[in-house]
């Protein structure tokens, strides 16, 4: 089934959504050029369906004996030597178009003799557009962009001339529907000249891309070949459509030129790439020091916890290492010293990776959009990673049953001892009153009951803090290891959210920027 071709209004609204895509991201002279056609296009469509046909020509090309011959009248004045003609001369069949004249800023206007053929029709005599002052040449090139049609008039000593065909004729192989060459002054060849003239010249423009742009023999002089070129014009006029099929040639060769720019679409990130970001992100953060303090920490509690009664107060003169770390609060900035050189040069290395990931198989421009995306994530990155770590959720802090009875049973073993000691001293005093023989002394294997609630209770305690340290450093290493868990988490999710998402935002505007040139073009 033949697909619909798309209206210049659904053309123009694809090449503007291709020009708001790329506008602030690709800085490349294509969107400008975009971006002045739909100008271009938003003021002609108002202008009305008058036909704007300019003949255009180098000096002595006899293009304004054209214009004469096809205006009936003297309107602009042939010359010979240069400058000649220096201001666009303007002939209107029809309606006066002032306005559209105004627009096109054509100053020198004549009205025709009424031919119903051709109502409707503006036709120009631009300047030579290889005048030696450099105001006629750019007015040319103004001119040229603004016509709906352009009659490019040649003439046989000059038919070939390199400059006319790369600097005008082949930027309008697109054109060809709103495109004549004109072979002018061919009353100068006899016969066979003439044809091979035309002929070579036909093959010029076949081989630039021109087979479809119509090629005229015409003599001005003597009027051969004015009369095919008028029909061809009034059939022009008739069809009230030049004006939309040169915006549609024009939007085509715009989206061709942005289409330069697509490629395709890049690539996710891998798995190793995204990891050895958020490893590299989590070390700038101070993930390894977080972890670390929380494993301090833990042991201390446990340690303060399970540990012996006796020396277990010393373990207070030493602050937590996690609460100096002050984290908990995002809001607030934590205490963990700055990222260094080499946790810099990781993050800026997993950044490029991640770029160069995104951007592969992207054109120039639209890697360089992912490098200033990518730019933009890595200044925001020390904060919002300050802020992941503060805010992460490092687990309960409470102690564990086990180690709250480890320490219930140090204090048990604590009084055991106590007591033994209250019972030795008691027994001093005894002593000392010479009551120690009132009193009997229970004894174990021999020793003395409270000599062996003394010792025991301490060794016992002793030995106690002994065997739980290393279930202690235990608990620590998993708290350590849940604390590391969360933390990635964290970074990950910063990784997401400031590098991996504008990189795919990036991405996915490439490709809808890519769909919105290929409409445009199609």
């Amino acid at each position: 089934m033949r697909r619909r071709e798309l209206s210049l209004a659904d053309r123009l609204t694809a090449l503007r959504d291709a020009v708001e895509i790329a506008d602030g991201r690709l800085e490349v002279p294509e969107v400008s050029n975009a971006r002045a056609l739909l100008a271009k296009a938003g003021a002609r469509e108002a202008l009305g369906t008058a036909t704007v046909v300019a003949l255009a020509g180098a000096t002595g090309s006899g293009k304004s004996t054209l214009f004469n011959a096809l205006s009936g009248g003297d309107v602009s004045v042939p010359g010979v030597r240069r400058p000649t003609t220096g201001v666009a001369h303007a002939t209107v069949w029809g309606d006066a178009q002032d306005r559209l004249l105004d627009w096109l800023q054509v100053p020198r206007r004549h009205a025709a003799a009424l031919d119903p053929r051709l109502d409707g029709l503006v036709l120009l005599d631009l300047p030579d557009h290889d005048s030696v002052r450099m105001e006629n040449r750019l007015e040319v090139d103004r001119l040229v962009e603004l016509v709906d049609v352009l009659v490019w008039v040649l003439d046989p000593q000059k038919y070939a001339d390199a400059a006319v065909h790369q600097r005008y004729l082949v930027p309008l192989a697109g054109h060809a529907g709103v495109l004549y060459v004109v072979l002018n002054q061919v009353d100068r060849l006899d016969e066979l000249a003439a044809k091979a003239c035309v002929a070579d010249l036909r093959g010029l423009l076949d081989s630039e891309g021109l087979a479809g742009t119509p090629l005229l023999p015409v003599s001005a002089r003597t009027g051969d070949g004015v009369e095919e070129l008028r029909a061809q014009l009034a059939t022009r006029v008739a069809a009230r459509r030049a004006a939309t099929d040169r915006l549609t040639a024009d939007v085509r060769g715009a989206a061709g030129a942005l289409a330069e720019h697509c490629g395709s679409g890049g690539s996710e990130l891998g798995r190793d790439e995204r990891e050895g970001l958020t490893e590299a992100l989590a070390s700038a953060a101070g993930v390894p020091t977080v972890v670390a303090a929380v494993e301090r920490s833990a042991r201390r509690r446990g340690t303060a916890a399970t540990g012996w009664p006796v020396v277990r107060w010393t373990g207070k003169l030493r602050a937590d290492p996690l609460k100096r770390l002050h984290l908990g609060n995002e809001e607030s900035r934590t205490s963990l010293p700055e990222a260094g050189a080499v946790q810099r040069a990781g993050v800026s290395t997993a950044l490029r990776r991640a770029r160069d990931g995104a951007g592969d198989g992207l054109p120039q421009a639209w890697r360089d959009e992912l490098r200033r995306t990518a730019e933009v994530s890595e200044d925001r990155l020390a904060g919002e990673l300050d802020r992941a770590v503060a805010g992460a959720d490092l687990g309960p802090d409470r102690t564990p049953f086990w180690q709250r009875g480890v320490g219930g049973l140090q204090w048990l073993l604590m009084l055991v001892a106590l007591a033994g000691a209250l019972w030795l001293l008691g027994l001093v005093v005894l002593g000392w009153l010479q009551l120690d023989d009132v009193v009997p002394l229970p004894r174990v294997e021999g020793i003395p009951l409270p000599t062996l609630l003394l010792v025991g209770g301490l060794l016992a305690g002793l030995l106690l803090a002994l065997v739980a340290r290393p279930l202690v450093a235990m608990g620590a290493r998993r708290r350590g290891r849940q604390a590391r868990r969360a933390l990635t988490e964290r970074v990950d999710q910063v990784a997401q959210d400031e590098v991996l998402e504008p990189l795919a935002a990036a991405r996915f505007d490439h490709q809808r920027y890519c769909e919105a040139v290929t409409r445009a073009r199609s």
